[in-house]
């Protein structure tokens, strides 16, 4: 298979150490992506699910060998904490094994544009100042996905390949799962957009998109734990949505997944492949 290579990778909330990690995807993707820099942004090794279960099969120490790899070698990798692995956050400006640790950072697009990118939980209010509530929600969330694991099972019995995704169908069908997103979205872009940025790449509620809101783009990862989403600059400077499918692949078919079956997509998730 051919390796992709971009200028720049963002991608976020792998969730390493907890059961939800899609490692053989995320591997996958590893394998045959390559760029110049690549942002881990926030949510990387999941301390809550260690602090409660040390889960750590081989694939998931191969990931971080992957990663620590490509620093060694030609990637320069930024890790950007986010609220799951929060305790890296008091090593802010330090490197380790080659990859460097900021809290945030400025990134500027082959074409001139000014990102900040910043794992998010600083904007999501529930996260800031109710720990506890969102370490509840991430104990239902976590139910919701272990019954998807099962859901998924049955559909590969009966021959249906997809990534339907269980909990990102029930978060878009409750209406304060939804504005929820929508008051993330506003709150981040609403706080950042006269900061003289030209937009903010931000992981955290687990929903990929890529959207202009009030002339200022709003660029959000996903995760690799329901889509397994990332987002890419291309040598020009646009950034592309991409969800990474390795059964496509496999098939020869495209590495970007057409994510237009509304049986299988929550609504609001279908700009994936879109670019800006």
């Amino acid at each position: 298979m051919i390796t992709r290579r971009y200028k720049t990778i963002f991608i976020s909330d792998l969730h390493i150490g907890s059961t939800q990690c899609q490692a053989d995807t995320l591997l996958d993707f590893l394998k045959h992506n390559e760029s110049e820099k690549l942002y881990l942004v926030g949510d990387i090794i999941d301390f809550w699910a260690l602090s409660k279960r040390v889960y750590w099969p081989r694939d998931h120490n191969t990931i971080i060998q992957k990663i620590l790899r490509k620093a060694r070698h030609d990637t320069k990798v930024i890790y950007v904490p986010g609220n799951h692995d929060e305790n890296v956050r008091e090593y802010d400006e330090h490197v380790f094994g080659d990859i460097e640790v900021r809290n945030s950072i400025v990134h500027t697009t082959v074409d001139g544009k000014r990102f900040l990118v910043v794992h998010g939980d600083e904007y999501d209010t529930i996260a800031k100042y109710h720990q506890w509530i969102a370490k509840l929600g991430s104990k239902g969330y976590d139910f919701l996905l272990e019954v998807n694991r099962a859901v998924r099972a049955v559909r590969r019995v009966m021959g249906i390949q997809s990534h339907f995704s269980l909990a990102a169908y029930i978060k878009f069908k409750v209406k304060n799962a939804v504005q929820f997103i929508s008051d993330y979205e506003e709150s981040i872009v609403m706080t950042l957009k006269d900061e003289g940025l030209d937009g903010v790449i931000c992981g955290h509620i687990h929903h990929a998109e890529i959207k202009e809101m009030d002339g200022f783009l709003y660029v959000n990862t996903g995760d690799f734990v329901e889509s397994c989403t990332a987002i890419v600059e291309h040598d020009c400077g646009r950034l592309e949505l991409i969800r990474w499918d390795p059964s496509l692949i496999s098939k020869g078919g495209d590495l970007v997944e057409d994510m237009t079956d509304e049986q299988d997509v929550p609504s609001g998730v279908t700009d994936v492949g879109a670019a800006v």
